[in-house]
């Protein structure tokens, strides 16, 4: 006869190894799942006496995006990036002092322009396409007519021009960029287009796809340090570095991607000058904001890698 004793005991070893092994399959799916710009380690770059924080994913050709007001490592879209990885190598990175960097936070727009090229520099790239996001737009502009022997093609996304511009930002933009906390309904205003259904439901997908990332995070903005972006904003709106007459005179191709109801850059500034810049090209997405590439990430993200593979 068997012993109940003995057999109860091996029926209980053989669930527990059937639950040790759904567990296992379980994380490394979990672990598949959380690929990309959601599972991305933060690195840093030790460069000028500061330390640049970063985060690359995907090979090829060198992106280095520059980012938003009040934005951080985590606040691009990883869905856009995602996508751009899928043909480059999509470096983004913390200001010198905002986030996870050190270093003094720039107070005019050169300044801010040096963490791209020492960033550049201290990952050995000798040419990059350089990207930027509405503050990051301006930060890119002066990338491109700084440093030009760095860049090969630049990207500009829901930015404006250099100097004085004829369509100022809407109040509502400034009304809520400035809350302490911006939430989902927040963001509709300030990426979105809240009179239309499909840009509101994008940015519930948006809001979603950011919150996927829990580890390694970045530190948010303090508020004690967001007139320094306004330093740098009005040095650039001054054109201290004559950056306007030097777009024009580009060689470099520039794509610029901007959503037709912008409250913070209208894109209407662009339309007078695009006849001056002969190396521009501009796309408008309809019923959509201040974020085209995160209403429509997979879409942005293809017309970025068709421009560069043909201009």
């Amino acid at each position: 006869m068997r012993n109940p004793t003995s057999y109860r005991k091996r029926a209980i070893m053989r669930a527990l190894s059937v639950l040790f092994v759904l567990i296992g399959v379980c994380q490394i799916s979990h672990a598949r799942s959380l690929t990309g710009a959601v599972a991305a380690k933060t690195r840093f770059a030790e460069t000028q006496g500061r330390r640049i924080a970063y985060r690359s994913i995907g090979k090829g050709t060198a992106i280095i995006l520059a980012n938003r007001f009040r934005g951080t490592l985590d606040t691009w879209d990883p869905a856009f990036l995602d996508e751009l990885a899928r043909n480059f190598n999509v470096i983004t990175f913390d200001y010198s002092g905002y986030g996870r960097s050190t270093g003094s936070t720039p107070t005019d727009v050169l300044t801010a322009a040096n963490d791209v090229r020492d960033l550049a520099e201290v990952l050995k790239l000798k040419t990059i396409i350089v990207g930027g996001w509405s503050f990051g737009g301006l930060v890119a502009q002066t990338v491109i007519t700084q440093y030009p022997s760095l860049v090969t093609h630049a990207i500009l996304i829901g930015t404006g021009p250099p100097g004085k511009n004829k369509v100022a930002p809407d109040k509502v933009f400034f009304d809520t960029a400035l809350k302490t906390f911006n939430d989902l309904n927040d963001e509709v205003i300030l990426f979105f287009e809240p009179q239309s259904e499909a840009s509101v439901k994008a940015a519930k997908l948006s809001h979603d796809r950011l919150a996927k990332r829990t580890r390694d995070l970045d530190v948010p903005i303090p508020r004690e340090l967001w007139d320094a972006y306004f330093k740098v904003g009005s040095d650039f709106s001054t054109d201290n570095y004559n950056t306007r007459a030097k777009l024009k005179a580009t060689r470099i191709p520039l794509l610029i991607i901007c959503g037709d109801h912008d409250i913070s850059f209208p894109v209407e500034n662009w339309y007078d000058l695009m006849r001056e810049l002969p190396t521009a090209q501009l796309i408008v997405f309809s019923q959509s904001g201040h974020g085209p590439q995160h209403q429509f990430p997979d879409v942005t993200a293809r017309y970025i890698t068709a421009f560069v593979r043909n201009m």
